[in-house]
């Protein structure tokens, strides 16, 4: 499921001595060659295997190189190899359908993961051939037995004689239509492909006539792994103490920094959740919700909501920014696991709020009912609402595959439910910050459209000279307001919308 052919890691070209070489090696019955793979391609395999069972890469994979004690340019190995290998499934089973002579339905499905592992290694990475050949049939003896061996040597055979290029040209060449094209070439469902394109459309990216071109260009950046960003929660913990730590300060958010390279968990403010892994784009919006001003009641009686809390970054965020204006701040969340979590994440918040005898509390909820509950009760109100994370599919590898288009109109109704709370608890004067993770124009701007119709006491207000980069520059090419809509292949984040209401 990832990069298509033409949205891997660099063009490799082959000398001709080594694909004689490749070839001649690759050629070698399985009996003749290693017996065993190394620990990085295993512990790749094992998360293969946990995902296929609804397990999520960024919480399966981290774990077993923690157990098994892979570090370094190994664990990077590992991670490359089962985030290449998910996102690109959708192209590498349509070349491994055509190099095996049968669909991939016919194929076991652990025997599957392992090419899929080792296509990647093919066409995806730097991996010399011989060495991706050798290496995933010996991971083929060792999890999936000595015949699955031998079949997994002729495909892999068969796939290393075609260059990336040559393979995604064959396997769309009888796909008339571009949009789906595109798709198989770079490994997205076609819904999730149709949708994008329309988000780029609605939200005034691109016309009719250049929208395929950044199309394009959105689904390849999906397949690109995501920097890894940190964000210094204010009050708690510095960007120069990021920087001691191996980060780089961001140009984009004025609290975020980024790690070229390392585990964030060696860095002790991240250990103490002083900072934290977080997307530029979610610091942004919660910058710009904690920078607009609130009027009337709610500008003299300030206290901020964050509706649907868990995990909690957004949450850490913005508490540690109520916490400097000794302000209240409460964090909702519906699910009891999700709620600890979120207990958990602000914990340094918590010890923050004490020392300024402010109050900080954690409530276990439905955001549905809590405009109700406390109407009027909050000054500023997030609502980062469920959606589908077609904004995320590049940090999510597995998640294009598990997202089906009867999602969007399954979370439809509870994102509406949850804007028209958020609201209802919101002051006379005061903000309400509604965000998704999603472009989908369902999920976004339609959300919102429909709220207002029922509603005359909001009003939109321009979300976008809130959005300001570390230099305080407004960012660039956020749409045509009143809302903002992010993109990876413009800005570097994750697609994050931000729609900014006041309550009259």
């Amino acid at each position: 499921m990832g990069r298509g052919g033409d949205g891997r890691r660099g063009e490799r070209q082959r000398p001709q001595a080594r694909e004689r070489s490749a070839g001649h090696r690759s050629e070698q019955r399985p009996s003749e060659r290693a017996r065993r793979t190394d620990a990085p391609r295993l512990a790749a395999y094992t998360a293969m295997r946990e995902i296929a069972d609804g397990a999520y890469a960024n919480l399966a994979l981290p774990k077993l190189l923690r157990d098994k004690r892979i570090g370094g340019r190994d664990a990077g190995f590992a991670t490359e190899l089962v985030y290449g290998a998910t996102r690109l499934s959708g192209l590498y089973d349509a070349i491994i359908a055509s190099a095996a002579g049968r669909p991939v339905d016919k194929i076991d499905a652990n025997v599957l993961d392992t090419l899929r592992l080792g296509v990647h290694q093919l066409l995806g990475m730097r991996v010399p051939s011989h060495a991706a050949v050798d290496e995933t049939v010996a991971l083929a003896r060792q999890v999936n037995g000595a015949g699955a061996a031998g079949f997994v040597n002729a495909v892999m055979r068969r796939i290393s004689e075609r260059e990336p290029g040559v393979w995604a040209d064959l396997v769309t060449e009888g796909v008339s239509d571009p949009v789906e094209r595109l798709a198989l070439r770079t490994s997205h469902p076609v819904w999730i492909a149709k949708a994008l394109r329309a988000a780029l459309i609605g939200h005034g990216v691109a016309g009719p006539a250049d929208v395929d071109a950044s199309l394009t260009a959105l689904l390849e950046s999906d397949n690109a792994p995501a920097k890894v960003s940190l964000v210094a929660r204010p009050g708690l913990a510095s960007l120069d103490e990021l920087e001691d730590a191996g980060a780089e300060r961001s140009g984009l958010s004025p609290v975020g920094a980024t790690l070229p390279e390392g585990d964030p968990g060696a860095i002790a403010a991240v250990r103490d959740g002083r900072a934290a892994v977080q997307d530029e784009g979610s610091q942004l919006l919660v910058l710009a919700l904690a920078g607009a001003e609130t009027e009337g009641d709610a500008a003299r009686h300030e206290r901020w909501l964050d509706l649907c809390a868990g995990p909690g970054g957004k949450a850490g965020l913005l508490a540690s920014l109520a916490i400097e204006r000794r302000v209240p701040f409460v964090a909702n969340e519906i699910s009891e696991h999700r709620a600890d979590l979120v207990w958990q994440t602000l914990a340094a918040a918590r010890v923050a709020a004490r020392e300024a005898d402010t109050s900080l509390k954690v409530r276990h909820g439905d955001g549905r009912d809590l405009g109700e509950v406390e109407p009027g009760g909050f000054s500023r109100v997030l609502i980062d609402a469920p959606c589908t994370g077609l904004g995320a599919l590049r940090r999510r590898p597995e998640a294009r595959w598990r997202r089906t288009a009867g999602d969007v109109a399954a979370l439809a109704g509870l994102q509406r439910e949850l804007l028209t709370s958020g609201i209802d608890a919101t002051a006379t004067g005061g903000l309400v910050g509604y965000a998704t993770c999603s472009p989908h124009l369902n999920e976004t701007r339609f959300v919102v459209a429909d709220v207002l119709k029922r509603r005359d006491d909001i009003e939109l207000v321009d979300a976008r000279p809130f959005f300001v980069d570390a230099a305080g520059r407004q960012l660039p090419d956020l749409g045509e307001g009143p809302y903002v809509q992010l993109w990876p292949h413009v800005h570097g984040t994750d697609a994050m919308f931000f729609a900014l209401l006041r309550k009259r």
